[in-house]
């Protein structure tokens, strides 16, 4: 007989666009006695020989299931059905201390005068009980519902167990604040058991049995735990244990004396909706759809926001991935844009900013900090006259890379500086950082003991600084280091009215300056200068590639052939 039992007594969640109140469940409990199991164990026999055995034994099945035995009954969402035990506790007005306690004396009273209540052993406790939220733990994660195996309930459940009891039961008597003991820095397992809880939104219903002996309904350590059913208002319904679904029915032992066994099926007996009614509420969704659609079309619009003639729009969505190859650890990064000739920003828009504290990670030979900061930039390019004089140059961002140890001393750890792409679209750039260096024993033992290091005044010193006006810029004796590196995920939108005009689709290759118009020699030059860096850093690349010797005997036959 143990083969013919559901022990999957896990919970099943179901997710529906119905209304939760639509849901009905019939619950069938049948006690297993000696009679009823041999009437089921001969009657099966006989039928697997004979069909006539179904007439023969129907008599002795009949005598084996009475009143007292089985119940069967239908359950709505949130349907209070009183036990023996409220139905005697809720009689006497002077017990009821709530509203819901008087309102239940009330129905108590109207199915007394009426033919009394349509159930025997099943009943409810529903999201507005107080029972709901008061029973006990083992009945709560780990009831003996059907099992041979019993199951220890998580951590998560243990503290979840009288959530709602003590928000219900918890209230502020005053509104003082108290003067000490605001944060437990030594908090015991007791006070993190009672204060660290999760507060869910979720309305619970359990549908509970009576298993007490006949003659003796209605006291509390004879209720036992059958059903379970929550939702959190947004169509998702949990059921345990699950609907029996045509499978063997659950089994549950009672604990005392006695051990008696019980049946439990679970159906689900929602009505099916008809076609015309689905159809119905198919098109009142569909035209809930479009009025909303049509709704966000008026707060939107139909057309983009377009910048005016002659104006560039650059949209920058960009992330501080990574800093690596430091020398200290705690890195944070103050970064900030410098905007040049002819380029304007919105009045609020923040040109600066600074990263958090970031701890590294070994990955293989290098120290990684992750910071995974995000930063969006919003700047303007007006278009003027063409000038021969000058040439249009994209926005930079000048970064500094410094360090927190734990006794707050800052370190600078590198500079460096990112230049807007001159193209749309996503760009992974990694930047090389270095820092200036104080020659001498004396600097190094400070930047180790004390902190602090040699700065830059001014920060766009890394790169050509835009104040600058003479033909060149020595930096002869100035001293650095190179440092680690710093790496950047950027998304770049680029919008002018040049961009739609028909008469410039032929032009896409062509910079952005050119599809303004009137930059057409400065965009050249552009072109060529960044061809040129392209070609010098492929040069660089393979050089570096090269044996040392090679190159060594190399520049000496170009010293000898132009001697």
């Amino acid at each position: 007989m143990a083969d013919s039992w559901n022990t999957d007594t896990g919970e099943a969640v179901y997710r529906s666009r119905d209304a939760v109140k639509n849901l009905r469940i019939r619950v069938r409990l049948e006690r297993v006695t000696s009679t009823a199991a041999l009437s089921k164990h001969l009657q099966q026999q006989v039928l697997s020989q004979q069909d006539r055995g179904a007439i023969e034994l129907e008599t002795l099945t009949s005598q084996g299931h009475t009143a007292d035995n089985e119940e069967e009954l239908e359950v709505g969402w949130q349907e209070k059905l009183f036990s023996q035990y409220e139905m005697e506790l809720f009689q006497n007005e002077a017990t009821c201390q709530t509203p819901l306690d008087r309102q239940y004396h009330a129905e108590v009273k109207a199915l007394n005068k009426a033919k009394g209540r349509r159930n025997h052993r099943i009943f409810t406790y529903t999201d507005h009980d107080r029972y709901t939220s008061c029973l006990p733990l083992h009945q709560l994660a780990s009831t003996d519902l059907l099992t041979t195996t019993k199951s220890s309930p998580t951590f998560l459940a243990e503290r979840m167990a009288s959530v709602r009891h003590r928000r219900q039961d918890r209230r502020t008597m005053d509104c003082s604040v108290p003067k000490s003991k605001i944060v437990n820095w030594e908090p015991t397992a007791e006070f993190v058991k009672s204060s660290h809880v999760v507060n869910n939104a979720m309305q619970t219903m359990h549908i509970m049995g009576d298993m007490a002996p006949p003659g003796r309904l209605g006291q509390k350590e004879n209720e036992y735990l059958l059903v379970t059913i929550k939702t959190d208002g947004s169509g998702t319904v949990i059921v345990k244990p699950d609907f029996n679904k045509d499978k063997e029915p659950y089994r549950i032992v009672t604990v005392g004396e006695k051990r008696e066994v019980w049946r439990l099926t679970l159906e689900n007996v929602c009505t099916t909706m008809q076609p015309e009614e689905k159809e119905r509420e198919q098109n009142m969704y569909k035209d809930l759809y479009v009025r909303h659609k049509e709704y966000l079309n008026s707060l939107v619009g139909q057309d983009f926001e377009m910048p005016p003639i002659g104006i560039l729009r650059y949209l920058m969505n960009g992330e501080i991935v990574s800093a690596k190859g430091f020398e200290y650890d705690n890195l944070y990064i103050h970064f900030f844009m410098e905007l040049p000739n002819n380029w304007s920003s919105l009045p609020l828009q923040s040109l600066s900013g600074v990263t958090q504290t970031c701890r590294a990670k070994t990955l293989g030979k290098e120290n990684v900090a992750f910071f995974s900061y995000p930063f969006s930039f919003e700047a303007f390019y007006m278009c003027e006259k063409e000038s021969e004089e000058s040439i249009p140059q994209w926005p930079v961002i000048y970064f500094k890379v410094l360090s927190l140890d734990s006794w707050q001393r800052f370190r600078t750890e590198g500079y460096g500086y990112l230049l807007f792409p001159a193209m749309p679209g996503k760009h992974t750039v990694t930047c090389q950082t270095w820092r200036p260096l104080q020659t001498g024993t004396v600097s190094a033992l400070r930047r180790f003991f004390i902190g602090g290091s040699p700065e830059l005044e001014d920060h766009s010193y890394v790169r050509i600084p835009g104040t600058f006006k003479g033909e060149r810029l020595s930096r002869f004796g100035f001293c650095t280091e190179t440092t680690g590196s710093v790496t950047f995920n950027l998304h770049c939108i680029q919008q002018a009215r040049a961009f739609v005009d028909a008469t410039m689709l032929k032009k896409r290759r062509q910079k952005v300056f050119d599809q303004l118009g009137g930059f057409s020699q400065q965009g050249a030059v552009c072109t060529i200068l960044e061809a040129f860096q392209r070609a010098r850093k492929k040069m660089q690349e393979a050089r570096e590639s090269l044996p040392r010797d090679l190159v060594h005997t190399t520049s000496q036959l170009q010293v000898e052939s132009s001697a």
